[in-house]
């Protein structure tokens, strides 16, 4: 059983459709920490969720969580692209719309679109893309929708500009999360790390250096506060390649070895 941020109609509920593929049941928690504690405890096989989108940055609540309260491991990643998609109720047309609803972002994504073709439309922000699907379904045909393919697919609309957001350049990374590491490697792997060094100068620049050194590219450094002690920080590290690889071993060994706290995050094949 996978499970992810719901609710559905969601982009985690369609990155959860798309991986899961048809081969698991899914199911839906109210928050990405609920989804990642569920999946600690043993209550579903493993969960997904956003870890970082291409235009708006890190996932905070994923970063944090993983890094101060749960023992998890990344398992694998999945990217999907950001569509967004005006909708209507089947059966309605264009010329009946007096309000069209979304998330606040959402909306803020599709403004070329509704600056062009709905500029005397009222907009309505409501919570989530899911939340105006289902209000789009329940209207009389005058409100719109801007949502996910799969909200048009779980509350039965038609889509009538897909893809209607500015920035077709949008994605968001997704992670499976399992509370044991996955052993498999293969030839495009990633391994993440979290760790912490003293706080003087040229700790950071050491603890690259030992990555350097052996020739490991790093793919993205992040630095995070900790939650306990002001002022002070952890930083994620991803690098290229997989952790039971004698090199990268040895390498991450040196890594932890230096640190005041380190957590491995787990080896996993990226898209």
């Amino acid at each position: 059983m996978l499970g992810y941020l719901g609710p559905e109609g969601t982009f985690s509920h369609q990155a959860a459709i798309e991986w899961a593929d048809g081969k698991e049941e899914l199911k839906e928690y109210p928050t990405i920490a609920s989804a990642i504690h569920a999946a600690e405890r043993g209550e579903i096989d493993h969960c997904i969720v956003p870890i970082e989108n291409s235009l708006n940055g890190s996932v905070t609540m994923t970063l944090d969580t993983l890094a101060f309260d749960v023992d998890m491991y990344i398992a694998a990643e999945h990217k999907l692209a950001i569509e967004q998609n005006l909708m209507i109720k089947k059966g309605s047309d264009i010329s009946d719309i007096k309000t069209i609803v979304s998330h606040p972002q959402a909306l803020g994504q599709c403004s070329k679109l509704l600056e062009e073709k709905f500029r005397d439309v009222e907009l309505k922000a409501v919570s989530s893309t899911a939340m105006a699907a289902r209000m789009a379904a329940e209207s009389d045909g005058t409100i719109a929708s801007i949502s996910t393919k799969a909200a048009a697919s779980e509350y039965g609309l038609e889509i009538i500009f897909p893809a209607c957001n500015d920035d077709v350049n949008n994605f968001t990374r997704f992670v499976v999360l399992e509370n044991k590491r996955a052993l498999n490697v293969t030839d495009h792997d990633k391994t993440s790390i979290v760790f912490s060094t003293e706080h003087k100068p040229g700790a950071l620049a050491n603890a690259i250096a030992l990555l350097a050194r052996e020739k490991i590219n790093i793919c993205k450094i992040e630095s995070r506060p900790m939650k306990k002690e002001p002022g002070k920080y952890v930083f994620f590290i991803d690098i290229e390649g997989n952790a039971d690889d004698a090199k990268i071993y040895f390498a991450l060994d040196q890594v932890r070895r230096n640190s005041l706290f380190y957590k491995f995050l787990g080896s996993y094949h990226y898209e």
